[in-house]
């Protein structure tokens, strides 16, 4: 049974709840009585705060709006989002000026602008209250499109708060959606996999970091970004190709132009290193480790880029093998990897799963029977061994077919 002083506070809650639901009621009408200021109004008021250089967009909005011509007033518009100064202007003229004709807009336009509106919030939660709105415009059969390129950068929004789960919700969504397009626009792709990119970052998976960061590039023009940003993708795809458990042919990596962004200044070491470890060179590795100190993640991860650094040297002193030698004995592949020869089976069994190499082990020999080595990057001087072995072996195939002749000359009489 209650009692009065258990009831009193749930009565001042009552009352705290019809408060808050009026004050909401109050805003609402508050936002509604700010839309419908006629749209000319509006535009001849923020034509007056605008600074001078921007002013004749106003004008020029005003016109091309009483016409009608939605596609010319679309393209003013991203014109004006183009300026410097537009900034504090986006909000308004979204939610006054933009949302009064958004039917007419294409949608992928729309989603745009909205985007470069909500860059301007400093709160990342009200940037995805912002956008929450459109997501449902933009959720239907014809605009799924649009649609997955709203979710997607809401969900980079997210990202910065650190709400993972709900960003791989909208990653898995979008997936689907794709995979069900002929063709799509380059934006949707390059939205969809630098959001991807960022998650596995904060996941520290290096592998799906370092697929989709290179599938990101793939979709935009290296010009358009930031050189900031290029020094940080830079960096953060040589992390992730050091350290990805399964990342063993940085080729794609290694020619592809953003790398040189790192070549001089403080990351030329990082530089080095990619190519260094590449090449299985593991003598320079041991000099270059002192720099790991610049990097926490290489520090903690030692161990394995030590294991890493063999393998390719593995791979390396297989890869300069001619095909008909490869007939490798322990002792060997101990001297070439810096190796107690007691660890080198497990060496060659890791290379094995890892399907790096192909062939057999005879334990009691102490021989690897190799059979196959996985393709990779060659700089020049690896081009240059592979011209001398092309070279040896065009020489051995003719002297057989000398040899062949010299025995059998009734098989050459024409």
């Amino acid at each position: 049974m209650l009692t009065y002083g258990e009831e009193k506070p749930r009565q001042q809650k009552r009352d705290k709840s019809d408060l808050r639901i009026y004050k909401r009621h109050i805003h609402k009408m508050s936002e509604k009585m700010e839309i419908d200021v006629p749209v000319t109004e509006f535009l001849a008021q923020e034509r007056k705060k605008a600074p001078k250089n921007l002013q004749e967009y106003y004008m020029i909005f005003e016109d091309l709006y009483e016409r009608k011509l939605w596609h010319q007033l679309t393209t003013r518009l991203e014109e004006f989002v183009s300026q410097p100064e537009s900034g504090p202007f986006l909000v308004p003229l979204y939610q006054h000026f933009v949302s009064d004709w958004a039917k007419k807009m294409n949608k992928l336009k729309l989603v745009g602008f909205a985007l470069s509106a909500a860059a301007q919030f400093q709160d990342f939660k009200e940037a995805i209250e912002f956008l929450s709105p459109l997501i449902e415009k933009v959720n239907t059969a014809e605009t799924q499109d649009a649609y997955v390129l709203a979710i997607m950068e809401t969900a980079s929004f997210k990202l910065l708060l650190n709400d993972l789960d709900s960003t791989k919700d909208a990653m898995d969504e979008s997936e689907k959606i794709l995979e069900t397009f002929d063709s799509v626009e380059t934006i949707i792709h390059a939205s969809f996999y630098r959001v991807s990119a960022q998650y596995y970052k904060a996941k520290a998976d290096f592998v799906q970091y370092y697929k989709n960061a290179l599938l990101f590039l793939a979709c935009v023009n290296l010009d358009d970004l930031s050189d900031v940003e290029k020094v940080e993708r830079a960096y953060d795809l040589s992390l992730a190709a050091l350290l990805g458990e399964t990342i063993y042919n940085f080729g794609e990596l290694l020619m592809h132009p953003i790398l040189e962004v790192l070549k001089n200044g403080e990351h030329e070491w990082l530089y080095k290193l990619l190519f260094i470890v590449n090449t299985g060179d593991i003598g320079k590795f041991e000099a270059l480790s002192a720099q790991f100190t610049k990097q926490p993640l290489l520090e903690s991860y030692s161990a394995f880029l030590r294991q890493k650094i063999c393998l390719m040297s593995l791979i390396e002193s297989i890869f300069k093998r001619s095909a008909d030698n490869r007939r490798i004995l322990f002792s060997d592949i101990s001297a070439e990897t810096k190796l107690p020869i007691d660890e080198v089976e497990h060496l060659v069994m890791k290379g094995l799963s890892l399907n790096l190499i192909r062939g057999s082990i005879d334990q009691v020999e102490q021989v690897v029977h190799i059979t196959w080595v996985q393709s990779r990057y060659m700089d020049i001087n690896q081009v240059d061994g592979m011209r001398l072995r092309l070279n040896e072996w065009s020489q051995n195939v003719d002297k057989i077919a000398i040899l062949m002749e010299d025995l059998t000359p009734e098989l050459f009489i024409q």
